[in-house]
């Protein structure tokens, strides 16, 4: 199957030939003609596929074919900054010959450009969430005649809190409309997400949730966590040749991990949220056009990095969840490309490697030849200590406990001289008279008798509570 099978106008299948696309992937060859009909789609397929241009060619189709109307035609929502504007280049790669406007909207940078674009007339906004509400809010922009609405990494965009923000864009959307919806794994939130928002979709699923990219060569390294930093040093100078990703978990280990290369003469560049939006720029343009071998970033930053030949992946710190490791292994292996996967994991990390081994269905090699192996004392000093034995209660010698007596409804007899149960329970308190003392009782004048007519003790009966009388 080529791209002209699919229905493509030809403005656009001209744009796709000078790219060097012959024959659509997968979920393009599924999707596209779905899309062309007019249905809501539910896409499952990681990065990488090609599910980008599954969405931007119908859209450029249906703007090509139509006639022009005024107000933006097409929405996408994509969960950071670089990935927006990878979506916006590859609008304007296959809309080359196509008469449209569109706009990249996202925070960092002033608003101002992006308004005047928008008062002049857009067909396609690339937005995301959080700087379109704020345009939303001043009024600068309306959604009423959008005709499509794109979620991108939808499983990510629920990740970074943004379902808040994504319904309330919804609400401001026409309800006649198509709605895809495209996501690397299908969680729980998800499905609940595509069924308030899609009417009767189509489901395309290229790969099975939370799978690995079969062409990926997985490796793990077992190191001591203080010696990760000595063996990547190792690795980047003596074994990996070619551009590779690093991934932090942090922001503040990004930019360590760049200072220690930095000692030892090795060049790295850091991106992470905490970068100004020209410093991201600038470091995501230098490793594409290899002029940075190594870029160091964290998982969200790290969303638009689209490079066919990204030869390694290097998870210096361990991920949080398998559907985390799919998304960072995605940066390799990309459109039918080779790539390595590196996992550098200390002791007490093995168990989450099996974890994730066995949620993505992956069989990782395990590199022991290297110079900085775990030790045998660190196996040991990460084993769990054995389950103390629950000692046995035994049996008292003096029998099971007398039921304690109920307490007399004419209210309670404390005796506070003796703590003695079994005495109390076998024997009746002697009546204390009015003229014995109280051995640690304060002398106090003598009270008058309660008025007992049986001759009763002279101590102090509980007081009544107060009765109003009728």
């Amino acid at each position: 199957m080529t791209f002209a099978d699919l229905g493509l106008h030809d403005r656009l299948l001209r744009a796709i030939t000078d790219e060097g696309y012959t024959v659509p992937t997968p979920i393009q060859q599924e999707a596209i003609p779905l899309l062309l009909k007019g249905h809501d789609l539910f896409g499952c397929a990681q990065t990488g596929t090609g599910k980008t241009a599954a969405f931007a060619l119908p859209i450029l189709d249906g703007i090509t074919r139509s006639e022009q109307r005024r107000g933006p035609r097409a929405l996408i929502l994509a969960p950071t900054r670089e990935l927006a504007v990878q979506i916006a280049e590859s609008f304007s790669a296959y809309g080359k010959y196509v008469r449209f406007r569109h706009v990249t909207v996202f925070g960092g940078v002033s608003h101002r450009p992006q308004a005047d674009a928008i008062r002049r007339g857009v067909d396609v906004v690339v937005a995301t969430p959080g700087r379109l509400i704020d345009l939303l809010d001043q009024r600068l922009l309306h959604l009423d005649r959008v005709e499509t609405l794109v979620l991108d990494e939808a499983d990510r965009m629920l990740d970074m809190g943004f379902i808040a923000p994504i319904r309330q864009i919804v609400g401001l959307l026409p309800s006649k409309r198509q709605t895809l919806l495209f996501s690397a794994t299908i969680p729980d939130e998800i499905r609940e997400l595509a069924a308030s928002l899609l009417h009767e979709p189509k489901h395309v699923t290229v790969t099975p949730v939370s799978s690995a990219v079969e062409t990926v060569d997985h490796q793990v390294y077992y190191v001591g966590r203080t010696h990760k930093k000595d063996l990547l040093h190792h690795l980047l100078a003596n074994e990996l040749h070619g551009s590779v990703l690093i991934f932090s978990r942090t922001k503040r280990g990004a930019d360590r991990i760049v200072k220690d290369l930095a000692k030892v003469s090795i060049r790295a560049e850091a991106l992470h949220g905490d970068k100004s939006q020209e410093a991201r720029q600038r470091a995501l343009g230098n490793f594409k056009t290899r002029r940075t071998r190594i870029l160091v970033a964290t998982d969200i930053a790290a969303r638009g990095i689209d490079i066919d030949e990204l030869s390694y992946v290097i998870n210096f710190d361990m991920p949080d969840t398998p559907e985390t490791y799919v998304h960072r292994i995605g940066r390799t292996g990309r459109a039918g490309a080779t790539g390595v996967a590196i996992t550098l994991v200390s002791p007490d990390e093995r168990n989450d490697m099996r974890g994730i081994e066995r949620v993505t269905r992956i069989r990782a090699n395990v590199i022991a030849d290297h110079p900085y192996g775990v030790s045998e004392d660190e196996w040991r000093s990460v084993e769990p200590a054995p389950r103390p034995q629950q000692r046995q209660q035994r049996p008292s010698s003096s029998g099971p406990k007398p039921p304690r007596r109920p307490r007399p409804s004419g209210g309670p007899q404390h005796d506070r001289r003796s703590n003695d149960a079994s005495s109390a329970s076998t024997q009746e308190r002697p009546q204390r008279t009015s003229t014995q003392a109280r051995p640690y009782a304060r002398a106090e004048e003598p009270r008058r008798d309660s008025g007992d007519a049986t001759g009763g003790s002279s101590r102090r009966q509980p007081r009544r509570p107060f009765r109003r009388s009728r």
